[in-house]
């Protein structure tokens, strides 16, 4: 905390947001005047007096937590720590802690991926990530990409078992942050969750079926402020947990949350988001104005679903260089340990490197023959298995940039708006924090443009679910974002098939959309070829 007073939100080591430390639950020690002859008040009532003089608004105490208030202010000789937590409607006693817990303060951002789920353990008092966990969703042995998991949620017994399983994810990475952390999983007294609007449907328990046939209508986009208990979360269960508010079928919460933590909701200069994951999300706008759209662009970025691939942690190759002339390929892996996989950062290297280095053409496909390339034989890798880059990784990876590509087409022209335009482009999504902005604009993943406007901002839903856990005026701001994005219907667009069609060459089929490209192209004689 500045002596400005405002707390200084830090994204990728890079200043995004100040705001007024406004956190959505407060720990407030209460020092009760003991009650007597002269002062009849009943316990629940001296409690709540003192909260209101404080909060300076009405307080609810539920049922449970009446009964809990005697014992707590007695047995702490009438000091003790209230909990309270902000609803809608005004604040609620979530917790009364004996004696002074004020310094111990937790709260949990998530981001639910289609793929991976990130749980960040956030001190209250500072706003600073104390740990981070991710795991697989485990919702992914029902299917890979969102389609199939609606079409497992097809009746109720399906949308339990979705329903559970994101939740046992979560649980258990709630635990393990609360075991490696020296703390109780019901210490955590507030959460913020970024996701699409399929995932927050399954985390909630709607049925998710409207939202893939036309009009394509979610049950719910903003849900709001909900207790934890209602969730099954094994955090505080009165905890009120803030789930970002989404805008259509496939523009969801993780966008708006991201779009909070770029702050271009609050600037005058045009920006560009693009989230790619299983969706590719963009939005275009500022202070005055959003637009945006979402394509299924599939999982092909997401760990695990190319052949070698893995997650972003320890022995994942991140970076790769192909030499032209042997073809023999050099690499990083995170932690730069023995190397067991490759993550999403480390495909788009490793495809951009041998379009580059001239073995795959612009459609993706291999020369010569080949189906894979081998990026490090079976007696280098971790794992003693080759580990390489197939034409089926190749394929998926294609379909993923042709969506996002057409996509970004269709945005700009809806709004009638050029690639000169945009004044700041930020690279938002989990795997483009290692992610190379060359390779990604050698693809056409990301547009060409002068690199001093292009931001990588990493897991921006994450980090909008941590501003929202520390502010209630920015959680009022998202709700403004999603309110205010005029929001376009791809999956009843042709025109968008089309482009979707003509984006699936390296980088385009019209090179003049990617200048600097077409240069790199030109001097390695790939034009000739």
């Amino acid at each position: 905390m500045q002596d400005s007073g405002k707390l200084n939100l830090i994204l990728q080591e890079r200043k995004t947001v100040d705001i007024d430390p406004d956190p959505l639950t407060r720990k407030i020690f209460l020092g009760l005047p003991e009650p007597g002859l002269t002062d009849n008040r009943a316990d629940v009532d001296r409690v709540r007096q003192e909260l209101i003089k404080i909060l300076s608004d009405r307080v609810n105490i539920d049922l449970d937590i009446m009964r809990k208030i005697p014992r707590t202010v007695r047995e702490s000789g009438w000091r003790a720590t209230a909990v309270a937590g902000w609803f809608s409607w005004g604040w609620k006693l979530v917790d009364l802690q004996e004696g002074d817990t004020t310094a111990r303060h937790f709260g949990l951002a998530v981001d639910i991926g289609t793929t991976t789920v990130v749980a960040y353990l956030v001190d209250m008092a500072t706003g600073r990530v104390t740990d981070v966990r991710a795991g697989y969703n485990g919702q992914i042995k029902y299917g890979e990409d969102i389609l199939s998991r609606i079409f497992s949620a097809r009746d109720n017994e399906g949308l339990m078992q979705l329903r559970g399983a994101v939740t046992d994810t979560l649980n258990g990475l709630i635990l393990g942050l609360a075991e490696r952390n020296g703390l109780a999983a019901e210490e955590i007294t507030a959460v913020s969750v970024g996701a699409n609007t399929t995932m927050v449907h399954l985390f909630l328990g709607l049925d998710p079926r409207n939202i893939c046939v036309a009009p394509y209508i979610p049950a719910v986009n903003s849900p709001g402020i909900i207790e934890a208990g209602h969730l099954g979360l094994m955090v505080n269960r009165k905890a009120p947990v803030y789930i970002f508010p989404g805008v259509g079928s496939y523009l969801g919460g993780d966008v708006v949350a991201g779009i909070l933590a770029s702050g271009m909701h609050r600037r005058d200069e045009l920006a560009l988001l693009v989230d790619i994951g299983t969706n590719g999300e963009i939005v275009m706008g500022n202070s005055q104005w959003m637009a945006g759209c979402a394509g299924a662009a599939g999982p092909a970025l997401e760990g695990g679903v190319a052949a070698c691939g893995m997650r972003a942690e320890p022995g994942a190759i991140y970076k790769v260089k192909i030499d032209r002339e042997t073809g023999q390929a050099e690499y990083h892996t995170i932690g730069e340990g023995p190397p067991v996989g490759i993550c999403g950062s480390g495909l788009v290297d490793s495809i951009a490197e041998l379009f580059l280095a001239g073995m795959i053409d612009r459609s993706g496909r291999f020369r010569g023959g080949k189906n894979s390339f081998v990026l490090v034989p079976a007696g280098r890798s971790g794992t003693g298995k080759d580990i390489a880059v197939s034409q089926a990784d190749i394929n998926n990876f294609m379909r993923t940039k042709g969506a996002v590509n057409a996509a970004l087409e269709h945005l700009l022209e809806s709004v009638g708006c050029g690639l000169a335009d945009i004044e700041r482009f930020y690279a938002a999504g989990a795997f483009g924090h290692h992610l190379d902005i060359e390779s990604a604009v050698t693809l056409g993943l990301y547009p060409d443009l002068p690199r001093d406007r292009m931001v990588k901002i990493g897991n921006s839903s994450g980090e909008g679910a941590r501003i929202a856990l520390m502010s209630r005026q920015c959680i009022r701001e998202a709700e403004d974002i999603a309110r205010n994005i005029t929001y376009f219907e791809l999956n009843a667009s042709q025109e968008f098939m089309n482009r979707f069609v003509s984006s699936k060459f390296i980088p385009h089929t019209n090179l003049d959309y990617f200048p600097t490209v077409k240069r790199r192209m030109a001097e390695r004689g790939i034009l000739k070829e």
